[in-house]
């Protein structure tokens, strides 16, 4: 055991705040496969395959499902997986928070998620960033607009320690690595940051639009509290043939990588085909959300076993 028996008692408190938050906001509770025969494919996220089947990196993929069968507001609090991932911040095995409203764009779910930080946290009022201002300030560059060429030459500047397998033409991997080190440390150090409107080439599962300056983003956000990203959530696409598209060329990526292709979610992608809602869906962090509150400095000490 990692955890003191005072650190089970606080972690416990903060799943009975979590359920009370989402029933006096009207939710209902749900549960979902662990295990199942599909998965949504995505670049950086290996699943766990267990026989003919994968432990879910998410909920995601069946609670869209009951989202299309007509429950307006949903949550979850489950267990997830993801090969490979361990460290002061990941385990293989984690506890995620994740939750669907319909009739939430982007910003409906970004204040919700910031009434739950409130809630539980017991912080101030979430400030907003843009992704774009959020560079602007911390790394110099402007991340919508600049080529690799550009990022590249901003990280040497910076002197960071650029990884031997970089892919130098890649402009999300260069956004990505100033985002790990230039820019996330610096989030939400004196009250909890959003930061919104990501790139639209890192839309994963969120709707895109164009702004009024030309520039296309996806209606994606994340929550940070001291560094630290809490919770991921999106503007959610609705368009079936959009997210096929979308993870058969996050499949070309894998394998270009040498890495297998994940089966397309086709039950989802059925259910998206009869009708989703316009809805905002959001996943927590149950694991970090505890070490902050505990003010741990690692998840192995917000958990019983790791």
């Amino acid at each position: 055991m990692h955890q003191s028996l005072a650190h089970l008692q606080r972690r416990s408190e903060l799943l009975a705040a979590l359920r009370l938050f989402f029933f006096e906001h009207d939710f209902v509770e749900v549960e979902t496969p662990l295990l199942a025969p599909e998965v949504i494919p995505e670049l950086h996220i290996d699943p766990i395959a267990v026989e003919a089947a994968w432990l879910q990196a998410s909920p995601e993929l069946h609670m869209k499902r009951l989202v299309a069968a007509g429950m307006p507001a949903i949550f979850q609090i489950t267990r997830s997986f993801r090969a490979g991932e361990r460290g002061a911040l990941h385990n293989p095995e984690f506890t995620i928070v994740e939750w669907y409203r319909t009739g939430d764009d982007m910003h409906a779910g970004m204040k919700l998620l910031d009434q739950l930080c409130q809630a539980i946290l017991n912080t101030p009022v979430a400030s907003q960033t843009t992704y774009g201002a959020a560079f602007s300030q911390h790394a110099g560059i402007c991340p919508h607009t600049s080529s690799a060429d550009q990022l590249a030459t901003r990280a040497k500047e910076l002197r960071l320690d650029i990884p031997d397998n970089m892919q130098v033409d890649d402009r999300d991997e260069w956004l990505n690595l100033l985002l790990a080190t230039q820019v996330e440390p610096r989030l939400g150090q004196t009250a909890p940051e959003i930061v919104y409107d990501y790139p639209a080439s890192q839309a994963a599962l969120a709707k895109v639009e164009r702004r009024e300056d030309g520039i296309k983003v996806a209606r994606r956000f994340e929550l940070y509290a001291s560094g630290i990203e809490l919770a991921n959530g999106y503007d959610e696409l609705t368009d079936a043939a959009e997210l096929r598209l979308r993870l058969t060329q996050v499949n070309a990526a894998r394998q270009a990588e040498g890495r297998p292709a994940l089966p397309l979610p086709e039950s989802l992608l059925e259910a998206m085909q009869q009708g989703l809602p316009n809805c905002s869906g959001c996943a927590l962090g149950f694991d970090r959300l505890a070490m902050l509150a505990l003010g741990t400095d690692t998840i192995a000490e917000a958990r019983a076993f790791y």
